[in-house]
């Protein structure tokens, strides 16, 4: 999901991303690429969780009307066709926020406004807009929780929003989001146990926590709340990437990442295979473009060593 990644990452907690080289051998550094691995965390922390879309089998409710006698799903599907041209995201977010004004409760609108407002904000330069867009993109999917409680994407997409807002936070914060994070990818899961967005989410959840050092994670979970932490593994980490690859292998997000958790586990072979079906893939979302330039970077990268 970027998602893209996992918004919040463990390594977040204590305001620095941690070398490598905590929980992977210096060999293992230099054979897939200090600055490889470096760049590929730091884009990776910023993108957990934009790895899945809604369809519209998987979130479809009846249109409702209001008073004017308007469609809600006119506009969503407004939305959804500007967002399959590759449209900015905010001319998406734009239609999907007045099916919305039509009807607030409309659950596909509050997933996909959520994935509209995170996908305008992952690349804005403006940090307090970006910031302002993050708590927007909270609220919509905390929304849609509440609208159905028992269906898998709207706990996605909170894990996806929450994720985002934690990197605004101060490290005690952070926890708490990290912690609330794993809950929502896991309810997620536990309703549909292949959803790629959820598993993507995980998947970089454990990563990122694995890349702290051990001292790090104990600080953590001793004194800021953080046990679950303890859950982590990188055996989990390379798992659930690769099954969200299996499962939606068309998103070039989930290619992405899952090269960054290769580099991360000494795997440097896997990593470039997925780095060039990023490059060579087919765009499906507007940041794919970001997506295909960082996979390049990546590439070149690991062409130095």
């Amino acid at each position: 999901m970027r998602i893209r990644y996992l918004a919040l990452s463990a390594a977040l907690l204590f305001g620095a991303r941690p070398a490598i080289a905590q929980t992977v051998s210096d060999s293992t550094v230099q054979t897939a690429g200090d600055t490889t691995l470096r760049m590929m965390r730091d884009t990776a922390m910023r993108r957990m969780g934009d790895t899945a879309a809604p369809t519209a089998s998987d979130t479809a409710v009846h249109p409702t009307r209001d008073s004017t006698g308007g469609i809600a799903a006119q506009d969503i599907a407004l939305g959804e066709a500007a967002a399959a041209a590759l449209k900015p995201p905010a001319e998406a977010l734009a239609h999907f926020q007045a099916a919305l004004a039509r009807d607030s409760t409309n659950y596909q609108a509050l997933c996909l406004a959520t994935r509209a407002t995170v996908a305008e904000a992952e690349y804005e330069p403006d940090k307090d807009k970006q910031k302002d867009l993050y708590a927007q993109a909270e609220h919509y999917a905390r929304q849609a929780v509440a609208v159905r409680p028992d269906d898998a994407e709207g706990h996605f997409y909170l894990a996806f929003a929450l994720g985002r807002v934690a990197l605004t936070k101060g490290k005690k914060d952070r926890v708490k989001y990290g912690k609330e994070v794993y809950q929502q990818a896991q309810q997620a899961l536990k309703i549909k146990p292949d959803h790629p967005g959820a598993l993507h989410v995980m998947g970089m959840w454990n990563a990122q926590v694995m890349s702290l050092s051990g001292f790090s994670r104990f600080m953590a979970k001793t004194f800021l709340g953080g046990g679950i932490l303890g859950k982590a593994s990188w055996d989990n980490a390379v798992h659930d990437m690769e099954r969200a690859v299996q499962v939606d292998p068309k998103r070039l997000v989930h290619h992405l990442d899952l090269g960054t958790v290769y580099l991360e586990t000494k795997q440097p072979e896997k990593a470039r295979q997925q780095f060039k079906l990023v490059v060579n893939g087919t765009p499906t979302e507007y940041n794919d473009r970001h997506y295909k330039e960082e996979a390049q970077k990546a590439l070149d990268e690991m062409k130095k060593k």
